[in-house]
């Protein structure tokens, strides 16, 4: 079984990690974009056409399923992507983790917070999802300015930089936060440190990884199967063409897992 993931860039390592772990023997292909990116600034129009060529790429290896791990280009490529290549490859995309969190944040009281790059929060397509799904909590929108591109670059200081921006703007009792782009789980622990009040209970985290990877473990007609041989190989497509995991992925534990845990293959 082979599982693709697609993203401008190191956000897709979150789902990657998440399928390795549920299937040790999945061959994994990741195709980035490091030629385009970042693709946040770019408009509609030029977003979809990097995506699709991250899909075609990825597709022409002959993956069961396609994880499109990137919020940015869910909103606005995902459908062409879906009308090229399916029925022959589901394609799966990342929506952030509002409905599981608001339900979290009923149980557990607080307030929920959803942290996200500047240019979704408060646009219409968050919001859509906060009406739908937000199922009165009480949310408050956190523009992350800078943390994206900070994660990408592995810059430690610009990290903690961006880290501490976007938590100032968190209410001090949050109990629930959304990281509503793939790249802030790979900070996970930064974030929920930088939220906690002193002598107060860490806030859950809600992220996509492991939706993502179970639907589509779903679509590609697979179920998880964690103890299965380490058997699976890694594919690496830098804007079609084939490499290696970059230096900044392996500075994360979850591109240190895809490293340790899967032969290369051309």
């Amino acid at each position: 079984m082979k599982i693709a993931l697609m993203d401008s860039g190191i956000g897709l390592l979150p789902a990657a990690a998440a399928v390795r772990r549920a299937r040790p023997d999945a061959d994994l292909v990741l195709s980035d974009d490091p030629d385009g990116m970042p693709w946040g600034p770019r408009d509609a129009h030029d977003i979809t056409a990097h995506a699709l060529a991250c899909a075609r790429a990825a597709a022409e290896l002959g993956p069961a399923a396609l994880i499109v791990a990137c919020n940015t280009a869910t909103v606005h490529a995902l459908p062409a992507i879906r009308a090229e290549l399916e029925p022959a490859v589901p394609v799966i995309g990342t929506v952030p983790a509002i409905k599981p969190a608001a339900a979290a944040a009923a149980t557990s009281g607080g307030p929920l917070a959803i942290w996200a790059t500047p240019a979704t929060t408060g646009s219409p397509y968050q919001r859509r999802l906060i009406d739908e799904f937000g199922n009165g909590a009480d949310i408050t929108e956190v523009p992350c300015h800078g943390l994206a591109d900070a994660i990408e670059s592995g810059d430690e200081d610009l990290i903690d930089k961006a880290v501490r921006a976007a938590a100032a703007l968190t209410p001090d009792d949050v109990r629930t936060v959304v990281l509503g782009c793939t790249h802030y789980e790979l900070v996970g622990g930064r974030v929920r440190e930088a939220v906690t009040a002193p002598g107060a209970t860490p806030p859950v985290l809600h992220g996509s990884a492991q939706a993502v990877c179970a639907q589509a473990l779903r679509r590609a007609n697979a179920v998880p199967d964690p103890d299965a041989e380490p058997t699976g190989g890694l594919t690496v497509l830098h804007s079609g063409s084939t490499g290696e995991l970059t230096s900044t992925a392996l500075t994360y534990a979850e591109g240190r897992l895809l490293a340790a845990s899967s032969p290369a293959r051309g």
